[in-house]
């Protein structure tokens, strides 16, 4: 039996790469996956620390990143997904228009309480705020999610009443309603990238399974889970 392809990846293509795991191994048996899914940043840290993985997923910014430090082999980026920031609320709350820009500001000058990640999306949600000019009326009631922790849990315990993460952590959480995508003018997409770690004794194996991920046959996988193929 192949030694397994051990891959790190960030929270938000948990779901997506167990899927595409599994359809992998079924096409080719020979190989055993491995994926450990934590906060992107998290992922980041272990690969720069040196940790041994065959591959890393990881959104297109922070591949490059690694790929700049050395850690990922030169030429080995291959783009898998496109990932869109959706709106949510607690399950049973009054769900806010967020139709356009207007009524999505509107909506988030009037919410109590506002969630956030820690990844690309909610890096790119401040600077969206501040590009509003509303950063210092709507500082005191942010909540950013703790690494890992997707902005989902934090409102169905209640602890924010307005939500925004990519959709793809947002379907199937328990205990919360999904508004939709924010509107194509302020839409904040992430692009997931693949890279092959310098650490890895099986570079050709996880190439093959990069190209097989960023094939045709996995764009039903991919739009089930909330994403675009890229």
């Amino acid at each position: 039996m192949s030694t397994p392809i051990r891959i790190i990846s960030s929270m938000a293509t948990k779901s997506l790469l167990a899927d595409l795991a599994t359809l992998f191994e079924s096409q080719a048996p020979q190989y055993s996956l491995q994926i450990e899914s934590v906060g992107g940043v998290d992922a980041a840290q272990r690969v720069q620390a040196g940790e041994a993985f065959d591959g890393v997923v990881l959104a297109g910014n922070a591949i490059d990143n690694l790929l700049n430090e050395g850690k990922l082999l030169a030429g080995s980026r291959v783009d898998l997904v496109h990932s869109g920031v959706a709106a949510a609320v607690p399950a049973g709350a009054q769900a806010p228009d967020i139709a356009n820009e207007a009524a999505l500001k509107q909506a988030i000058l009037n919410a109590p309480s506002l969630g956030y990640s820690t990844g690309p999306s909610g890096v790119a949600l401040l600077k969206l705020f501040e590009r509003w000019g509303i950063s210092g009326q709507i500082a005191h009631k942010l909540v950013q999610a703790k690494p890992g922790i997707p902005v989902g849990t934090l409102l169905a315990q209640g602890e924010v009443m307005l939500g925004f993460q990519q959709l793809s952590e947002m379907k199937g959480v328990p205990g919360i309603t999904v508004l939709g995508p924010l509107p194509d003018a302020v839409q904040i997409t992430t692009t997931f990238s693949g890279g092959v770690s310098v650490t890895s004794t099986q570079a050709q194996a996880v190439k093959d399974l990069f190209a097989f991920w960023a094939s045709n046959a996995t764009a039903p996988i991919k739009v089930r889970n909330g994403m675009v193929p890229a």
